[in-house]
């Protein structure tokens, strides 16, 4: 994969660099600002981007605005939010394109450099790769869907544990359901939530963002 790694702290920034390289991605550009993160990601349209919320020059929200900025330009471009916070507004805002090619994790969950790299790899095939501590964030201030209400209590546990980015294989150990459980509830909530895709992954990218943004 071509990757854009946008982080203002040298040694987080030079780790991850050499840890995307030691497992065979190419880094083709990094940058530290706002402003940088957004030329880099328009000039060289990565296949994912690696994106901290808070970068110079303020320090509020510059590398959030800045993925936004390039995927209002280059629509469903896979990115990667790193971050040590939460930021509802413009993590909702991320979601509500429906495009897919989306992660949003806290610095402080990354616990291995294979748990990142399978991120990296979900979010650059248009999927989705969220933190149960951010998914938690979201759905705490959001609003009522009323699709979302049809949904049994089972159900939302395996429409959350998909938006981490778990396989059907992934959830049925976590739920201790068999494949063919888990399948009957995916296919039961598409129906609920109104969504007749015939393209499986396509479907579920669908289901988390109406989850995510509800």
């Amino acid at each position: 994969m071509r990757i854009v790694v946008a982080e203002d702290l040298y040694l987080l920034r030079d780790g991850m660099v050499r840890l995307i390289e030691a497992c065979g991605h190419q880094v083709v550009a990094t940058a530290t600002t706002g402003p940088e993160t957004l030329d880099a990601l328009l000039t060289w349209r990565p296949d994912v981007a690696i994106v901290d919320v808070r970068m110079p020059p303020t320090q509020s929200d510059e590398g959030l605005r800045a993925a936004l900025a390039a995927r209002r330009e280059l629509p469903g471009l896979p990115v990667l939010i790193l971050s040590q916070y939460v930021e509802q507004l413009y993590a909702r805002e991320l979601l509500a394109d429906g495009a897919g090619g989306i992660g949003y994790f806290l610095k402080e969950s990354v616990f291995d450099a294979d748990q990142f790299i399978d991120a990296l790899e979900r979010v650059a095939a248009g999927g989705t790769a969220m933190d149960p501590a951010v998914i938690a964030k979201l759905l705490s201030s959001g609003s009522s869907n009323r699709r979302l209400e049809r949904l049994t209590e089972r159900e939302h546990s395996v429409l959350g544990l998909m938006a981490e980015g778990l396989s059907n294989q992934a959830i049925g150990r976590r739920l201790f359901l068999s494949d063919s459980a888990i399948s009957k509830y995916t296919t039961s909530m598409f129906g609920k939530l109104g969504i007749t895709d015939d393209d499986n992954n396509n479907r579920r990218v669908l289901a988390v963002l109406t989850y995510l943004n509800h």
